[in-house]
């Protein structure tokens, strides 16, 4: 399908004698668009929308699991997440270890661990999911520290190219975008690493799915209810129809508590994509001719868009800290007995204790402040101008492909350079056409962004990194996704207008189908000649 970039109908509030269609037909233009209507109305379509994604989830794959056990070391802050993970398998809580315990956990001693607790300063839902990847490979293999980050990255990947084909109503951009998404270097290397910050990436997406869901169930559900008060005579006064049950949004919920009990930051996502929510109830009361549109759209989808997103992801969290309830040697957990009269006295103790492990953690998150080599100011992060660099070696005797020079192996958190400059420049236009042409494609995909990138510029005193870029890379993808579109829409009526807007896409698709062949090998921590690696510093800021 020729993809078709088009905004919701314009606003209506009198039907003309010429409007022949039935009402809920024509409610259901307004409010979804044609392309929308038409997307999954061929067999063809229907599968290629399965078929599309599931090819670039295949593409996904061979980027992540091959020798995804290399290197047999722990490589960055795997030295936190993998050895917690596995102390929560092994007692239920993270506990502390004896100084340099690595090499001997590398080396399959895993139960050298100490019986105290260890502080912790992220929530357990990452941890637990490197845990699961522990299971099923054994807690000795490199493989099995970074078998969950594989699969969900992979998994990352469908679901973004379904997102996509939703958002915009076609199958061919849809693939595009998971294909972009499976070939970039930030989102293989956080797939073959042990960390928490793709599993937060997931969650937020998948949360961002299921409201894309939520928000076309519910306007098919206003056409339809609005229609049969207007066939009927009674008009769209007051605050219209009821929306009924919402199970997306409930399960939007669920997946921004896994978000948060994966790292704090999903908070910003569930803020964000509350208030997107409830904005897409409004507009579209608008849309249909609701005379109190807003104050309905306020309250009455408003509150329950918040008793279905914030009380639900609330207790998801909660209820993700099962394993520290459970361990009487967990981290603070009898803080509250003994400490009695103090903090939030009338909480429950466990829950007491709880709070007051949080306000430890809050305190450490807004206070670190360590010097880091690697640090970055987020102003940078868009087009990757600090790099992470998880890993590097020289490797000893120097490998026979190094020939005379010696070897390097690294592993660099960096993305795809083509694709992230291309988004910084796609963000602008997006704000551009949100203000221009009320596109809410275009808004959708800058709270993505607005909830993943910016609220770190008010932590920017504290240590952060440019991999934490990864939270919102899904976002990005869809903004140089949502440019391509808009240009294969514009050219579409012009044979040849329409050769050069694909042989520009082509030449960009293919320029960052060669950059990713070219960087591979410094995102999965291949040996190489020293000159190979130099070669990909193409900026100063990068070594």
């Amino acid at each position: 399908m020729w993809p078709t970039i088009e905004r919701d109908g314009p606003v209506a509030t009198a039907l003309t004698p010429a409007e022949r269609e039935p009402t809920e037909t024509r409610l259901l233009r307004r409010l979804l668009g044609d392309a929308t209507l038409r997307l999954g109305t061929t067999p063809r379509d229907r599968l290629w929308g399965w078929l599309g994604p599931l090819l670039v989830m295949v593409l996904a794959a061979v980027a992540r699991f091959p020798a995804l056990g290399r290197p047999a070391e722990l490589v960055f802050d795997e030295t936190y997440y993998v050895k917690q993970a596995y102390t929560l398998l092994r007692v239920g809580y993270e506990a502390r270890w004896p100084e340099d315990p690595n090499p001997g956990f590398e080396a399959g001693n895993l139960d050298t661990f100490l019986p105290q607790a260890e502080y912790a300063v992220h929530p357990p839902v990452g941890k637990w999911l490197i845990a699961l990847g522990m299971e099923v490979a054994g807690p000795a293999s490199s493989v099995g520290w970074r078998l969950a980050a594989a699969v969900v990255g992979t998994l990352s990947v469908l679901v973004l190219a379904r997102i996509a084909r939703r958002l915009f109503a076609s199958t061919l951009l849809g693939t595009l975008a998971g294909g972009l998404l499976a070939v970039d270097g930030a989102a293989i290397v956080h797939s073959r690493t042990g960390l928490l910050d793709g599993f937060l990436m997931f969650f937020a997406l998948a949360a961002f799915g299921a409201l894309l869901i939520d928000r076309e169930q519910a306007r098919r559900r206003l056409a339809a209810r609005a229609a049969q008060r207007l066939d009927a005579g009674h008009g769209l006064g007051g605050w219209g129809p009821r929306l009924g049950f919402r199970g997306w949004r409930l399960t939007a919920g669920l997946l921004l508590g896994l978000a948060i009990g994966t790292k704090w930051s999903g908070l910003y996502f569930l803020a964000v994509f509350g208030l997107l929510t409830v904005l897409w109830d409004v507009t579209a009361r608008r849309a249909v001719g609701v005379d109190r549109w807003l104050p309905a759209g306020v309250l009455r989808d408003g509150v329950p868009a918040f008793l279905g997103l914030v009380p639900v992801a609330a207790a998801t969290y909660v209820a993700s800290w099962f394993s520290w309830f459970r361990s009487p040697g967990a981290y603070l957990r009898d803080w509250a007995a003994g400490n009695p009269g103090e903090g939030v006295t009338w909480l429950p103790e466990s829950l007491r204790s709880l709070w007051q492990y949080h306000l430890e953690m809050w305190q450490f998150h807004n206070n670190l402040t360590s010097e880091h080599a690697y640090a970055a100011h987020p102003l940078g992060w868009i087009v990757q101008w600090r790099p992470t660099s998880f890993f590097y070696d020289t490797p000893v005797p120097a490998n026979a492909a190094c020939g005379a020079d010696r070897c390097s192996q690294a592993i660099t958190s960096i993305g795809n350079p083509i694709l992230w400059w291309a988004g910084a420049v796609a963000l602008v236009a997006l704000v551009w056409w949100l203000i221009r042409d009320r596109d809410w494609r275009a808004g959708a995909i800058l709270a993505g962004i607005a909830a993943g990138y910016l609220p770190w510029f008010a932590y920017a005193h504290r240590t952060i990194f440019t991999f934490y870029a990864i939270a919102f890379l899904p976002w990005v993808v869809l903004a140089v996704v949502y440019a391509v579109g808009r240009l294969l829409d514009r050219a579409r009526a012009d044979p040849a207008r329409r050769r050069r807007a694909v042989g520009l896409v082509a030449g960009f698709l293919g320029v960052v189908a060669a950059v990713s062949v070219f960087f591979y090998p410094i995102w999965t921590a291949q040996v190489v000649p020293y000159w190979f690696w130099r070669l990909h510093m193409w900026l100063i800021t990068w070594v």
